[in-house]
């Protein structure tokens, strides 16, 4: 029977572990990850408005190691933790252009019955962008309790590398298009709220400079600069 592997996270008590999901059709398999059997992972603070990292283009990934492999587990987990669909590297203070997605939480995905695993961009690029474009709420893990409505394409072409440095090209519509086209933003040092009219921008700019004093609090941590 054909399966369907994804890489998540468990807790075993205080301990968490990486994981391969197997599934099938009727039953849903889980299996520790042989390859990398000590490497736990943390809960990383995340970075808010308007910290310099998160104007700065990031850097592409330039070595494939362990170091790499212990910070996509970090980030996955810091997504879950934040019950986040998306997660940038400079979200967590790195200046490595690497995001990682997972929008199989998300309500209308499961409705649809569709299967998905971690996503986890490397050095993306987007090729190519469908002239049909839809609006839609958006919010971002680095802005707390601030969602807007934004005007996206609704399909997209992107390339980039896996973490076992195969070069991909994927096409993605609905979701996962708009999550992409989110990240590959924040790797080039743009909020979401670049794409908002100038009178909306006006609208949040007490929003965000609570954020940006440490005012706004959230289900996660927040990196204070202590």
């Amino acid at each position: 029977m054909p399966t369907l592997p994804g890489v998540g996270i468990v807790r075993i008590g205080d301990v968490i572990r990486p994981v391969v999901f197997v599934s099938s059709s009727s039953t849903v398999r889980t299996v520790f990850l042989e390859l990398i059997p000590h490497l736990l992972v943390s809960i990383l603070p995340i970075y808010t408005y308007d910290h310099p990292i998160l104007r700065k283009r990031l850097a592409p990934v330039a070595e494939f190691n362990e170091e790499l492999r212990q910070l996509i587990a970090d980030m996955i987990e810091t997504m879950y933790n934040a019950e986040g669909i998306g997660l940038a590297a400079n979200q967590v203070g790195r200046d490595m252009a690497m995001t990682v997605i997972d929008i199989s939480g998300n309500e209308e995905e499961r409705e649809k019955g569709i299967e998905s695993k971690p996503l986890v961009l490397i050095n993306p690029v987007i090729e190519a962008y469908s002239d049909e474009e839809e609006s839609s709420e958006e919010g971002c893990l680095s802005l707390p309790d601030l969602r807007a409505d934004v005007v996206r394409s609704k399909g997209v072409q992107v390339r980039y590398i896996d973490p076992d440095m195969k070069e991909i090209t994927m096409e993605a519509d609905g979701l996962l298009a708009r999550v992409i086209q989110h990240e590959v933003d924040h790797l080039h040092g743009r909020y979401f709220i670049e794409r908002l009219s100038s009178i909306r921008r006006t609208m949040l700019r007490r929003h965000l400079l609570e954020i940006k004093r440490g005012e706004m609090e959230a289900d996660y941590p927040l990196y204070t600069g202590e």
